[in-house]
């Protein structure tokens, strides 16, 4: 039960007194609601700054996803980047951040969560000066894997601060911000893309990936001058500092109450711990172990349904679409960015109206919808490529001239399409040799330059094709529909639906589990195209957000208005089996235990509903 503060009526001879609800209910209308009575003392200004320095390491996520997505068409040109490598240098930033999330959690048991994070910052700023420096693609894969254990320690680390300095009635809005943050670095990211994209190779993406440690040594910076969480303070046994703290985060002196439930929570858990690491204790518990398959579940079919392959590749997707041009490629990335970010704060809104089952189950569906759609785009590409018209004597005898249009030669890793552009459409078309590891010229042939003269154009990773818009509006579609749903209600769920002993080591293995489940398909995505065709690969992102779809829809509850008790509650009853049905649409009633005065003056305890 939850303790709310004293009532206020008036005594006989006029002064104000705290007031029962023994009095008469006549007399006044008494709002027993705790939100309401919370949300009386206003949240200081120096939260709101201890956020800011917080969800700059989800900006710093969201830029690092946004980045290499522009930066990779320069790279691939500086370096002479194989398909393999480009995977590399996307997926193992991943690879470090899923190793290094569960190392996060353990040192924020041992240290902290304030010298993890000013860690994390030092890493990343590392890790950007080593990607800014670097002369070989070597020491620029060794700077990402830099980033990503930076990524990997504050994706742990700082959700669980936010919402352990956070008020009550703001914690939601606030670790959400978070969250938010990550759109805003994608988007942040792509800007910067746009405007170095016309720089030289060997300087624009040296910008593009090195100003990412300035707002990562902003951070380190600013957490000099920030708290430790006042939990863990008391966990460690330094309860006057967290008391001070605990004073400094809530704005007044009064936090006697909340200090006590920290506390109490912390005694009771450790007189309930036992040598069953709380992994296993979780999947020995049916409750439990039902929330940890959703909580997982959810982080699985988010990376399932092409997200971070989305944001990753916008920019090669795009190219595949058939946009030529470097720079226009990079700002159409910089604009579905935008429109991630737009949509990912209107989601921040729409949470507490419409709920978290709604708003994620309606976010599936309209990504299901935008997948079909660019599968059904690059499909009519495809149907409709342009035809090889011209067999070049340099490429006689090659495999590449066995093909008969564009769609085909493409297929080929080692073959590219060379065609004259002229104002009726692509001619005099041809497919010519590729070098696997610099494919960014013909081996022979008419497109046997890096500079070709007129109208002849070079492409190896598309197609002309006048259904390009197709592909850009299904991108822009799907963002739309996931950016407010599936984007952060994964996050927001996983938070809620844990008991406290297990709330730590449940948002850990649902991380977990998003960065492999996000490094299998950042690593698979362009091999994927070649296998199953460009089109194929997003009818299987479709289809599995389709299986997505009808799980979630069957075991997903609602938790939106309900306490965390009450979230607990909801995984209670089996879901193959007998047990009172769970209405979600129907708000519970909680008793509150609240501590007045009756009317003789004497203190009272009494329960009332909520």
């Amino acid at each position: 039960m939850s303790s709310a503060g004293s009532l206020n009526g008036s005594t006989s001879n006029g002064a104000r007194r705290p007031r029962s609800l023994y009095d008469d209910p006549d007399d006044e209308k008494l709002s027993l609601k705790i939100d309401s009575l919370s949300s009386q003392k206003s949240t200081p200004g120096f939260v709101y700054v201890l956020t800011f320095f917080s969800a700059l390491g989800g900006f710093l996520f969201g830029y690092d996803t946004g980045v290499i997505s522009g930066a990779m068409i320069l790279l691939r040109n500086e370096f002479q980047l194989s398909l393999v490598w480009q995977e590399c240098i996307v997926s193992v930033t991943v690879a470090a951040a899923a190793l290094f999330a569960p190392i996060g959690g353990f040192l924020n048991d041992r240290l902290g969560r304030r010298p993890v994070i000013m860690a994390a910052s030092v890493v990343f700023t590392v890790g950007a000066l080593c990607m800014g420096i670097a002369g070989d693609k070597y020491l620029l894969l060794a700077g990402r894997i830099v980033v990503g254990a930076g990524i990997g320690l504050t994706s742990t680390t700082i959700p669980m601060y936010l919402a352990e300095c956070s008020p009550a009635n703001e914690r939601g809005r606030l670790v959400s911000t978070n969250i938010a943050m990550v759109a805003c670095g994608q988007f942040v990211a792509s800007v910067v893309d746009g405007i170095f994209g016309w720089c030289q190779y060997d300087v624009g993406w040296r910008y593009m990936l090195g100003l990412a440690g300035i707002p990562s040594f902003i951070q380190f910076l600013g957490f000099v001058f920030m708290p430790e969480s006042p939990r863990w303070l008391i966990i460690s046994g330094r309860e006057e500092y967290a008391r001070r703290v605990l004073q400094t985060m809530r704005g007044h002196f009064d936090i006697d109450e909340e200090f006590d439930s920290i506390k109490n929570s912390y005694l009771e858990a450790r007189d309930d711990e036992s040598r069953t690491p709380v992994l296993i204790k979780m999947l020995q518990t049916p409750s439990v172990r039902r929330a940890l398959l959703v909580g997982c579940g959810l982080q699985l079919f988010q990376q399932l349904s092409g997200i971070n392959t989305v944001m990753y590749y916008s920019a090669t997707i795009i190219r595949m679409s058939g946009v030529r041009g470097d720079e226009t490629t990079i700002w159409l990335s910089a604009f579905t960015a935008a429109v991630n970010f737009v949509f990912t704060v209107l989601g921040l809104f729409l949470v507490e109206k419409i709920g978290r089952r709604a708003l994620t189950l309606g976010s599936l569906i309209g990504a299901i919808v935008s997948l079909a759609w660019l599968a059904i785009g690059f499909q009519l590409s495809a149907m409709n490529t342009t035809p090889i018209t011209l067999t070049e004597p340099s490429a006689a005898g090659s495999k590449c001239q066995t093909y008969l249009d564009c769609n085909s030669c493409m297929r080929d890793l080692t073959c590219g399409y060379c065609y004259v552009d002229s104002d009726s459409g692509p001619q005099n078309g041809t497919c010519l040799r590729a070098n696997y590891d610099e494919p960014f010229k013909a081996v022979s042939g008419r497109c046997n330059d890096s500079h070709l003269p007129g109208d002849l154009t070079w492409a190896y990773d598309f197609c002309p094709t006048p259904f390009y818009w197709m592909p850009m509006v299904g991108l822009v579609a799907y963002l739309i529909f996931f950016a407010p749903g599936m984007g952060p209600m994964p996050w927001t769920i996983n938070s809620e639906i844990y008991p406290s002993w297990a709330r730590s080591t449940g948002n850990a293995a649902a991380t977990c589990t998003n960065w492999v489940v996000n490094l299998a398909m950042s690593m698979s995505f362009l091999s994927l195209t070649q296998a199953l065709t460009r089109f194929g690969t997003f009818w299987l992102y479709s289809g599995l957000a389709l299986i997505g779809l009808i799980v979630l829809a069957l075991f997903l509850p609602e938790t939106k208005g309900k306490t965390l008790e009450e979230v607990e509650g909801l995984f209670a009853r089996p879901w193959c089996g007998t047990g009172p049905k769970i209405d979600y649409n129907v708000e519970n009633i909680q008793y509150v235990h609240i501590r007045g005065l009756n009317r003789d003056g004497r203190e009272s305890e009494i329960d009332s509903p909520d």
